[in-house]
């Protein structure tokens, strides 16, 4: 069998950095904004949110 180095550094587990979580869903959040009609419905969206939290 052929000698293979052991690894050094484990891979950390846990929770990915928040860029990267960004990154990762920011292609999906366009994609949904343009399927699902555009900037008005995330305006009226947010919109309707703040007024529940009484904003």
């Amino acid at each position: 069998m052929a000698y293979t180095a052991p690894r050094t550094t484990a891979r950390p587990s846990g929770r990915r950095h928040p860029l990267v979580a960004t990154a990762m869903v920011l292609p999906l959040a366009a994609l949904l904004v343009v399927v699902f009609g555009g900037w008005e419905a995330v305006v009226t969206q947010a919109s309707s949110v703040g007024v529940m939290l009484g904003r």
